[in-house]
Formats: structure tokens, sequence, C-alpha cells
């Protein structure tokens, strides 16, 4: 099956791809033809993310494995486009150059059978040219972290309660640290 995205950059101008590729091909074919199609270098980490329908981000799926070994992680290679992206889950967030933040929300318009002659993966609608540099992102704290202060309490601990003794009453010698 030939699954046909949208890949938009998150920005205030107008900036995206239609992307026909295969169901069967990887997230790191994928991410090629993103790169390509964006005229991106194509030299900096990058990573999808399978998200919900407020465009939350969930799983990680990354182009290299820098785990070592501590986690399981998916990697690109290893995952195909239909074993992350189905009719009732069509989003996915695709984040290249983590200094930079380019991000992309992509999002399955549909799935169809391949047309005898036609090579994909392959762009078939592109508006827009990206920008000189990665917009600029606005972080907020995940609310059922943050405390009515607008803290996060849970790992704050006793640090900053007036407690001048804290640091007294740990049990490790700072000059023991090597």
């Amino acid at each position: 099956m030939i699954y046909r995205f949208r890949a938009i950059l998150d920005a205030t101008q107008d900036v995206f791809r239609d992307i026909e590729i295969e169901g069967n091909a990887t997230l790191e074919d994928f991410h090629n033809v993103l790169t390509q199609s964006f005229q991106l270098p194509g030299d900096e980490m990058a990573s999808f993310y399978s998200s919900d329908e407020d465009w939350n981000q969930n799983e990680e799926f990354s182009l290299f494995d820098m785990s070592d070994g501590t986690a399981p992680v998916r990697t690109m290679s290893a995952t195909t486009v239909e074993e992350v992206v189905s009719t009732e889950k069509p989003q996915l967030i695709y984040i290249y150059d983590f200094l930079s933040m380019w991000t992309f929300l992509i999002e399955l318009a549909d799935v169809a059978g391949p047309k005898d002659g036609t090579a994909y993966p392959q762009v078939i609608f592109s508006i827009g040219e990206l920008p000189d540099s990665a917009p600029d992102k606005e972080f907020e704290a995940d609310p059922r972290f943050a405390d009515e202060t607008g803290g996060d309490e849970e790992y704050r601990g006793n640090i900053d309660d007036g407690d001048d003794d804290f640091y007294d009453e740990q049990s490790f010698d700072e000059y023991d640290l090597y």
C-alpha cells in the first residue's frame, strides 16, 4: 500500500510537502525523503515521534540508538511506516537537528494502492521554502507535574524550602566524589 502524507513545518508561514511512500518502507527512508524534499543537509540527528490528535509526542523512533543498552530504543531503520501509522493513528512528529529543532507535523492523508509505472517515494506537491533558521519554539511544562505555584514540587524536594541545613544533612562528602 502507498501512504500519502502531508509534512508541515511547524511555523507561521506555509511550508509543506505532500509525499507518497510505500507502507513497507522504513522510517529512515521517510527521513531521507523529508530531508531531501525540504533541502535539509541530512547530516544532523533526527527522530520521529508517534503523536496523538493534540500533537503530543509519544514513542520515539531515533535515527541511531544512543542508549548504550540502558533502555530499549526503536530505530528508524528497524521500523516501517505501516508499523507506526494507520488511519486510527495518522499523526507523527518529525524533529531534525536537536539544536535548531526543525519540527514538522506529519499527517496521513490517504492510503491507496500503487500506480503502475510510479517510483516511490515521491514528492507530489510542494509549497514554500524553509526559512534561514528554524522557527522559535515555546516549551511548556507538563501541567500534570506542576504545583499551584508553577514549580515542580515532586522533583524539588527539600532544596528550596528555606532549610539552610539541607546540604549539611546529606550523606556525602564533596571531597570524596573522585
